[in-house]
C-alpha cells in the first residue's frame, strides 16, 4: 500500500541497468535485502516501524528467496525461529505455530487465503510470518501465527523483463517470467508466470504447477490508486504420505525406498481463479483509507492411500485410502481507515477497520471398499513396489482383489458468513514509550446441509467473539525496543476447513488462544539487528463434561518457549542469518496435566545461513538446520529423531545481466525425517541434490 510499506523489495529480476547496480553491490542488495532498511511490514496493516510493533515475526525478502534456492513455504519455515512443517499429508502447506498445527493461516496480501494447496512463490516480493495469536489483525485462526505473502504489483514509469529457470537433479525443471511495462501515462501493467515439472527421489513422484498473474495499477489520481490482479493456478502432483514406525516407534529407515499406495490413486489436483481488486487513497497527510475485494474459485480433488498400521515382525502393513473432492468460492470485502493525529502532546496511529466473507464450500469424501475384506482396509507383503495398482492387486494373504470408492464418509454443503469490525490505536506517549491497544468483533454463522443420505439435515450456529490485543513498546534508545504484548484469537468448532459441525460442535463455543510475550529488538550496527522474545501461548478448549453432559468442562493448555533472531551484515563481505527457539508444552485432558507433549514440538531448533562474497562477481553461501526429535502422535509412542541438515549455495555474475547460481541441498547425504501427519506416515526427506539457475534480464 502506498501508505504503507511500497517498494519493500525488486522485482527477482530487474531491468538491464537495474541488475548491473545490484551486481555491483551484491553485498548491499541481498544482504540487507532490504530486509534491515525496511521498517515496516505489510501484515501489520498500519505504517508502523518493525523496531516498534510489540509482536515476534520474519520476514524473508524476494531476493533471499532466489538466493537460496527457495521453492516452497516450507523451506522458509527450516530457517524461521518458533515454527516447524508438519507432512500436510502430502498435499498442503501445513506449519506448526509455536506448537499449534495449522493448515489454514495463510494470506495473501492481508487477506485469508485457507484453500489447503501448496502456494507459489513465483509472485511474491516477500514472505512475512507472524508468531503469536492475534485475530484482531485477521480475525477467526492466526491461533499460534500467520504466514502472509506479499504479492508483486505493477510498477508505473518502469519497464523491465526478466527470466528465471532451474533444473534440478532428479530431474525436475521450473522456468519464471517478470515483466513490467508502461500502459499509458497513469498505468502500468505486470505479468508473472511459472511453469514447474515436478520430480523427487520417491518413485512414482510427478507432477506440474502452473501459475499466471497479471496485474494492473491505475493512478486515478495524485492521492488514488487502484491496484488490479488475476491469478490462475494449475497444480497436479502425486501424493507420498511417507513411510511407517516400527516397534520402537522410529521410522523404519529399511522401508525408506518404498511408497506406501497405489501409483496411479495417490494423487492432488487445484484449478483457481483469483480476483483481487485494492483501491488507495489518501484524503489528506494524515489520513489515508484503501478498500478490497477478493474473490476465488477453487475446484481441488485429493485420492490417497496411505500406511494405518504396521507389523515390523511380519513385515505387513495395513493400507487406507479415500478420494475427497472440494469445491469452494469465496468473497472477502474490506476496508481500512487509518489516521494520525495528536492529543496535546500524545500521537494516535489509528486503524479502523471491517471485513465482510461470504463462503459456499461443497465437500465431500468416500471410502474405498477392497472386495478381500469387504472394508476400507487391506493388508499387504512390504515388497518395492507394493502388489497395488490401479485400485488392484494381491493382498497378504495371496488373494487378489479389486477396489472402489463405493462408501461415502460425508457430503456436506456449507455456507458461511462472517463480519468483522475492528480497532487499534497506536499511542504514541513520549519519544520512549507507545501503548498499541485494540479489540476486533467477529460475527461467524454457519450454515452446514448434511447430504449423507443417511443424516440429511441442516444445523446452524452463531459464534460472536471479541478478540482484544494490547502492547507496550519502551525505547531507551532510538535502536533498541523492549515490549510486552498480550492477544487473542478463537477458532470455531466447525474447525480450520469449516466442513461440519456435527455431534456437539453445534453446542459448544469456540477455542480460545492467547498469547503473553514479551522481547526485546535492538538494531545494534548499521545492517546489523538482534531480536529475543519469551512467550506464553494459552489454549482453552470448551467440552461436554463426561459425568454430566448438561455440563462443560474447560481444559486449558500452555505452551511457552523464546526465540532469538540475528540477521546483519557482519563485514562488507560477510552477512549472516542465525535463529534459535526452545518450546515446551504439556497436553491436558479433563482429568488434568498428562505428562505428554504435544506432538510435533520439538524442544530446540536452530538455523544459520551466511553468505561470503568472494570477489565482485562471485559469492558463496552455507547453511545448516537444525530440529531436535518430537513426537508424531499425541499419546507420544512414536518419534520423529532430531536431524542437522546442511545447504550450501555459490553464484556468479557471468555479465550485468546473467547470474549462474547452484543450489545444494542435505550436503552430506544424511537420512532424515523432518515431519509426519500420523504413528505409519513420516515423511522421508530428500538425499544430497542440487538445483542449478539461471537468473538474467532482456
Amino acid at each position: 500500500m502506498k501508505f504503507q510499506l511500497t517498494s519493500i523489495a525488486t522485482a527477482l529480476i530487474l531491468s538491464q541497468s537495474a541488475v548491473a547496480e545490484s551486481f555491483e553491490n551484491i553485498e548491499r542488495v541481498t544482504v540487507e535485502g532490504q530486509y534491515l532498511s525496511m521498517n515496516e511490514s505489510n501484515s501489520v496493516k498500519t505504517p508502523t516501524p518493525i523496531i516498534d510493533v510489540p509482536q515476534s515475526l520474519s520476514i524473508i525478502t524476494a531476493e533471499e528467496i532466489t538466493e537460496r534456492g527457495i521453492t516452497s513455504i516450507g523451506q522458509i519455515i527450516d530457517y524461521t525461529p518458533g515454527v516447524n512443517t508438519s507432512q500436510g499429508e502430502g498435499h498442503r502447506d501445513s506449519v506448526v505455530f509455536r506448537g499449534i498445527r495449522s493448515t489454514a493461516d495463510f494470506f495473501i496480501d492481508g487477506h485469508r487465503d485457507d484453500v489447503q494447496y501448496y502456494r507459489g512463490l513465483y509472485n511474491v516480493e516477500q514472505v512475512e510470518i507472524l508468531r503469536g495469536p492475534n485475530a484482531l489483525l485477521f480475525g477467526r485462526g492466526g491461533t499460534g501465527g500467520i504466514v502472509n505473502r506479499v504479492s508483486k504489483k505493477a510498477q508505473l514509469d518502469q519497464q523491465f523483463s526478466g527470466y528465471q529457470a532451474s533444473l534440478n537433479t532428479f530431474g525436475g525443471f521450473n522456468t519464471q517470467v517478470d515483466t513490467n511495462f508502461t500502459s499509458g501515462a497513469n498505468s502500468a501493467i505486470r505479468i508473472n508466470a511459472m511453469y514447474e515439472q515436478l520430480d523427487n527421489h520417491r518413485d512414482f513422484y510427478d507432477g506440474e504447477r502452473v501459475g499466471l498473474n497479471p496485474t494492473a495499477r491505475i493512478a486515478l489520481s495524485d492521492d488514488t490508486t487502484l491496484d488490479l490482479s488475476y491469478e490462475y493456478i494449475n497444480h497436479e502432483r502425486f501424493i507420498d504420505r511417507g513411510i511407517p514406525t516400527g516397534s520402537d516407534g522410529r521410522p523404519v529407515e529399511a522401508l525408506e525406498d518404498i511408497v506406501f499406495g497405489d501409483p496411479n490413486n495417490n494423487y492432488h489436483e487445484v484449478q483457481a481463479h483469483v480476483f483481487r481488486a485494492t483501491i488507495e487513497h489518501e484524503f489528506s497527510d494524515s489520513l489515508k483509507g484503501n478498500f478490497s475485494a477478493n474473490y476465488g474459485d477453487f475446484d481441488k480433488t485429493y485420492v490417497n492411500f496411505y500406511a494405518s498400521d504396521y507389523d515390523q515382525s511380519t513385515n505387513v502393513v495395513e493400507l487406507d485410502g479415500y478420494i475427497d473432492n472440494t469445491l469452494r468460492d469465496s468473497l472477502n470485502l474490506s476496508g481500512n481507515l487509518i489516521g494520525e493525529l495528536r492529543t496535546g502532546s500524545i500521537g494516535h496511529t489509528i486503524i479502523i477497520g471491517s471485513e465482510l466473507i461470504n463462503t459456499d464450500s461443497d465437500q465431500n469424501r468416500s471410502n474405498p471398499v477392497f472386495s478381500t475384506s469387504g472394508d476400507d482396509r487391506e493388508e499387504f507383503n512390504v515388497t518395492r513396489p507394493l502388489n497395488f495398482r490401479n485400485l488392484s492387486g494381491v493382498n497378504a494373504n495371496g488373494q487378489p482383489f479389486t477396489a472402489a470408492f463405493s462408501d461415502l464418509n460425508d457430503d456436506t454443503r456449507v455456507n458461511l458468513e462472517v463480519f468483522s469490525f475492528y480497532i487499534q490505536d497506536e499511542i504514541e506517549i513520549s519519544e520512549q514509550l507507545d501503548i498499541v491497544i485494540g479489540a476486533r468483533f467477529d460475527r461467524f454463522d454457519i450454515e452446514v446441509f448434511n447430504a449423507d443420505p443417511a443424516v440429511l439435515e441442516t444445523r446452524t450456529r452463531t459464534d460472536e467473539e471479541i478478540s482484544p490485543r494490547a502492547g507496550i513498546v519502551y525505547k531507551p534508545l532510538e535502536n533498541i525496543s523492549l515490549y510486552a504484548s498480550y492477544s487473542e484469537s478463537f477458532l470455531p468448532r466447525s474447525g480450520e476447513q469449516y466442513t461440519d459441525i456435527n455431534g456437539s460442535d453445534d453446542q459448544l463455543d469456540p477455542d480460545t488462544f492467547s498469547n503473553r510475550e514479551i522481547g526485546v529488538k535492538w538494531d545494534f550496527a548499521e545492517g546489523m539487528s538482534f531480536t529475543a522474545a519469551v512467550f506464553e501461548n494459552e489454549q482453552s478448549s470448551p467440552q461436554v463434561a463426561d459425568n454430566d453432559p448438561a455440563t462443560l468442562d474447560v481444559v486449558d493448555s500452555e505452551i511457552s518457549g523464546f526465540e532469538l533472531q540475528f540477521k546483519g551484515q557482519v563485514t562488507d563481505s560477510l552477512s549472516i542469518s542465525a535463529n534459535y527457539s526452545n518450546l515446551d508444552g504439556e497436553i491436558v485432558e479433563r482429568s488434568g496435566p498428562t505428562g505428554r507433549a504435544p506432538r510435533e514440538l520439538p524442544e530446540n531448533t536452530f538455523s544459520i545461513w551466511s553468505t561470503y562474497q568472494v570477489s565482485t562477481a562471485f559469492g558463496v553461501g552455507l547453511g545448516a538446520t537444525y530440529q531436535d526429535e518430537s513426537f508424531i502422535n499425541t499419546s507420544n509412542t512414536a518419534t520423529l529423531p532430531s536431524y542437522t541438515r546442511v545447504d550450501a549455495a555459490a553464484y556468479y555474475d557471468v555479465s550485468d545481466t546473467l547470474r549462474v547460481q547452484l543450489n545444494i541441498e542435505n550436503l552430506l547425504d544424511e537420512l532424515y525425517f523432518p515431519n509426519a501427519h500420523s504413528k505409519h506416515q513420516a515423511t522421508v526427506a530428500a538425499p544430497l541434490n542440487a538445483m542449478v539457475t539461471l537468473t538474467g534480464s532482456f
